[in-house]
């Protein structure tokens, strides 16, 4: 069964980018610093990525959490971040379906792409478009307005924080103010060079 599952650095201090971030500046000042995990292995560890992404090189220890997030079978992300990510080349990974959440439709500048579709009917819509496109494996949700939308939503199922001892002081908050507790179940704890994974559930 596809279950959504956020995947997301993000500082101590509950930022997934730095101070001033924008089109030009998309990890904001300082912001890199929450990356530095993903090439933590040295030129001499197995490249991993494809797609629309650089190689990685992250440590040992970070391998299995990496390796879920290549596993995944859709990515549903809102439209800042895709478009922040220069939308990945229409290929986040592998050819997986990308579906972008947004509330008005895309221009004719917009990414383009067979694997890139624009949903504008809710989070709920997205999500469940995202999830029939994953075909039974889990979906990578991107993006700190769809995590809260997806929360508040109650669509989110999982969240997947690789959390960086850094403390960035600004930037854009990943929860922002979600407006009622939310309860989490911790699942998975893994300590690696640089960044502690934590995978949590979402109470019901």
């Amino acid at each position: 069964m596809s279950r959504s599952v956020l995947y997301m650095s993000m500082s101590l201090d509950g930022f997934i980018t730095g101070p001033d971030d924008g089109p030009e500046n998309g990890l904001g000042t300082g912001g890199e610093r929450l990356h530095e995990w993903l090439f933590s292995g040295g030129d001499d560890a197995p490249a991993r990525g494809g797609g629309g992404l650089p190689d990685f090189r992250v440590a040992p220890a970070s391998l299995p959490v990496f390796d879920e997030i290549l596993a995944t079978g859709a990515v549903l992300t809102g439209r800042r971040t895709f478009e922040a990510a220069g939308g990945w080349g229409g290929d986040h990974h592998d050819g997986v379906p990308i579906v972008v959440f947004t509330r008005s439709a895309p221009g004719p500048d917009a990414v383009r792409g067979p694997n890139v579709a624009y949903v504008t009917d809710g989070i709920e819509v997205a999500m469940a478009r995202a999830k029939d496109a994953a075909d039974g494996r889990d979906v990578m949700v991107h993006g700190a307005t769809t995590a809260q939308l997806a929360l508040a939503a109650g669509v989110l199922d999982e969240l997947q924080i690789h959390q960086v001892p850094v403390l960035l002081g600004g930037g854009r908050s990943l929860f922002g103010e979600l407006g009622a507790p939310r309860d989490l179940e911790l699942v998975r704890v893994v300590d690696a060079p640089g960044v502690t994974h934590l995978r949590y559930r979402v109470a019901r």
